[in-house]
């Protein structure tokens, strides 16, 4: 089983997310917690598989929350999907550079809150579609040079999907091939990028400008 803690502030939410979990045969809800530092707390002491967190929660926001259980630094850090109603550039660049596995609007819906929970117990991590779009947008720094550190053609068209916020259903669809294949390029190109996730991996094309 998947062991979910879910971190909000609001009843509702909890409720809502754990009756999502809780219809997955493969998934249980392990606790819950309305505040920062009781998210921390019981991360620490249950060692879920994957943390649901909010960004605004009293004591303790959820950044820091985030930055205590899988920040630079961190021994053994504890998979943390970041899910909030506040899109902002500032706390998506904070999340991801502070190790989330994944950034999820709450509207973004059961199916997209679930595959991000597979997705990071997997390895792999999945941010909100229009978030991804947003960012290449806003993306102003000069280009790097464009290198493809040894990928091959087919593995660059994975990446490029990948910075597009595309699952990996999504991606084997558009390039007509299997989602193992898809799998197993992304495999290829998170040893090749020395990229910890599949976050990393957008960055890397983000910061290279191959998706316009």
């Amino acid at each position: 089983m998947i062991r979910v803690l879910i971190a909000d502030d609001q009843a509702m939410v909890r409720t809502g997310f754990g009756m999502i979990i809780g219809a997955q045969s493969d998934m249980e809800v392990v606790g819950e917690a309305a505040d920062g530092v009781h998210a921390v707390e019981l991360a620490r002491r249950l060692r879920p598989d994957v943390v649901l967190l909010d960004i605004r929660m009293p004591r303790l926001d959820g950044l820091e929350a985030l930055r205590l259980l899988a920040g630079p630094g961190v021994a053994d850090p504890i998979r943390v999907v970041v899910v909030t109603t506040f899109d902002l550039d500032e706390y998506v660049h904070t999340a991801l550079s502070n190790g989330a596995c994944g950034f999820l609007l709450k509207d973004s819906g059961p199916a997209l809150l679930v595959e991000a929970v597979r997705a990071a117990v997997s390895g792999d991590a999945l941010i909100s579609p229009s978030i991804t779009v947003r960012l290449l947008e806003h993306l102003s720094s000069p280009a790097p040079a464009r290198d493809d550190s040894g990928l091959s053609p087919r593995e660059l068209d994975v990446v490029k999907l990948v910075a597009r916020g595309l699952t990996n259903a999504e991606i084997a669809a558009g390039l007509f091939i299997a989602v193992g294949t898809v799998k197993t390029h992304l495999a290829s190109v998170q040893m090749k990028l020395k990229a910890r996730n599949r976050v990393e991996i957008a960055a890397w094309a983000w910061e290279r400008r191959l998706v316009g």
